[in-house]
């Protein structure tokens, strides 16, 4: 019997070169998407939460009445997650070592703008959903920049 078969002759595909294997993961612009997404949604369920539980949901600034709506935390938790983790992006095509420092200095700004509802006079309600609002708004940034430098 013949066969035609040769022993012992490799894969029946050839094996990519390592220059052309792509990374799986995300890219930055789904990274930045995913974290601002992430971030509104967050901050949306904790107004929900906030106004179900009773909060005025108003600061008082310069005596003028100031209400928090949905669009406001829409606005205040995906603007300055993009601007500044796009900025920590765009950085890093440079030098990869501001993912590393836009993680801290992003979470610390975050954490540092918790004084302002600290220190807004609105009920306690309203203060800690927003105080929230901040903490989750450090947390995407780090979290989103962590995304990033794990899949690059």
């Amino acid at each position: 019997m013949s066969s035609s078969a040769v022993p012992n002759s490799g894969p029946a595909v050839p094996a990519a070169p390592a220059s052309s294997v792509r990374r799986s993961g995300l890219t930055w612009w789904k990274v930045l998407v995913t974290g601002a997404v992430g971030a509104a949604v967050v901050n949306l369920i904790v107004l929900a939460v906030a106004k179900l539980a009773g909060a005025s949901l108003v600061v008082v600034d310069g005596g003028e009445e100031h209400p928090i709506t949905v669009g406001g935390v829409i606005g205040s938790s995906v603007v300055p997650l993009v601007v500044g983790t796009g900025a920590a992006l765009l950085l890093a095509l440079w030098k990869p070592v501001f993912l590393r420092i836009a993680q801290y200095v992003g979470g610390g700004l975050a954490l540092l703008s918790v004084a302002g509802p600290l220190s807004s006079g609105a009920d306690g309600g309203t203060v800690a959903a927003l105080s929230l609002m901040h903490i989750t708004l450090g947390v995407a940034v780090v979290t989103t920049l962590k995304l990033h430098r794990r899949h690059h």
